[in-house]
């Protein structure tokens, strides 16, 4: 290697590992398209793959079999996650009443720095690996399950130039949707647009709730740990997604600070779906909202609409994720088996912790998020 291109590998180097310390412009808002893009690719063996011994309940996938979500997501301009989440269900044996395989997701997850002046350079930082156990009888996903089974669900990170590593795991619970539909419920929204108080009632609302979630920090220092709770409604007559607060609490540069993330994410099906599987998530999360009001010209824009509109209504004058994330399914009568699936979120005035924090959330709920 001549002194030229060992002088370029030396700077290149530096500059990913001063990407993995934290600096206080790593902190302020950003305005851009794209904070979370890349794509994935779902395989849904458990649709598929179904038992032939006899020995299982009618219609259960084989034993082993799992549902695979791979993909490569970029996140706050600067950071890249490649991998893959493997999900298990939970099967019976009808013969003998006995559970035969217990219900896990387990990650193996890449964690990649980006230069910031060369995105095209990038260097491994670490992982981020583990099992979550579903709980048998509530259906949470239990984050901290993995211990007992020596395979802590945890953000492992490599030590780099300056860049101290460190290893840290999750823990709290998630509860997925609702085994059983019966006890679904009525949930009013309600949400200042403008200056009018508007109302959204989901006649069948199932929430997935955040139960004292710790997420795990990094894979820079500029991403702290950070502890969730809150819930996320799916309405099964429109498929959307609906929160009236998810608060996520962490501290930056000493101080603490907690963001509440409100609004909608609209699922929205292509004319032919039945035949070419399109459909896609339309994002309208809004950050703090109650201490970001519209400015009085965007206000105005909602005073005609209908609540419902007005709802759904994206509002860029106050930070917010935006954008989409698109699917074509390829479909079994009306079974979706295989997703590909492209993210485009964008942010307005948001920081690079709050897009993070978001991020791993998304994927912790990989499952109910992307199930029928």
């Amino acid at each position: 290697m001549n002194f030229v291109s060992s002088l370029a590998t030396l700077v290149t180097s530096a500059a990913l590992s001063l990407a993995l310390v934290a600096s206080p412009a790593n902190a302020q808002q950003i305005t851009e398209d794209d904070v979370i893009n890349g794509v994935m690719d779902i395989t849904f063996n458990t649709r598929t793959n179904l038992d032939s011994s006899g020995d299982l309940r009618e219609g259960s996938p084989a034993v082993g079999v799992k549902d695979v979500y791979k993909f490569t997501l970029n996140v706050a301009k600067t950071t890249q996650f490649s991998g893959e989440i493997n999900r298990y269900p939970n099967l019976y044996s009808k013969l003998i009443q006995r559970k035969k395989q217990e219900a896990s997701l387990t990650y193996s997850v890449d964690m990649a720095v980006l230069n910031p002046k060369d995105l095209k350079q990038k260097k491994v930082v670490g992982k981020w690996v583990g099992l979550i156990p579903v709980d048998p009888v509530s259906g949470a996903f239990d984050l901290a399950g993995g211990n007992a089974k020596e395979r802590p669900l945890r953000v492992q990170v490599d030590t780099t130039g300056k860049a101290t590593g460190f290893e840290e795991k999750f823990a709290g619970r998630l509860i997925g949707k609702a085994e059983k539909k019966e006890g679904l419920a009525q949930y009013s929204f309600k949400r200042l647009v403008g200056n009018k108080t508007v109302e959204v009632v989901v006649k069948q609302s199932d929430p997935m709730r955040f139960e004292n979630i710790r997420l795990a920090k990094g894979p820079a220092e500029i991403y702290p740990t950070t502890a969730v709770n809150g819930r996320l409604d799916y309405d099964y007559e429109t498929g959307n997604w609906l929160t009236d607060g998810i608060r996520f609490r962490y501290t930056l540069d000493g101080k603490e600070v907690e963001d509440v993330v409100t609004g909608t994410i609209k699922w929205i099906e292509d004319a032919d779906r039945a035949t070419n599987g399109k459909g896609y998530y339309d994002f309208n999360l809004r950050f703090n909202e109650n201490a970001n009001k519209s400015a009085s010209t965007e206000a105005a824009a909602f005073e005609k609409m209908s609540d419902e509109d007005a709802f759904f209504a994206v509002d860029n004058s106050v930070p917010c994720l935006t954008g989409r994330i698109t699917y074509v399914d390829t479909m079994s009568g009306e079974t979706v088996t295989s997703s590909k699936v492209e993210y485009r979120l964008n942010a307005n005035k948001l920081t690079k912790q709050q897009i993070m924090n978001f991020f791993k959330l998304w994927m912790l709920a990989v499952g109910p998020t992307n199930d029928e």
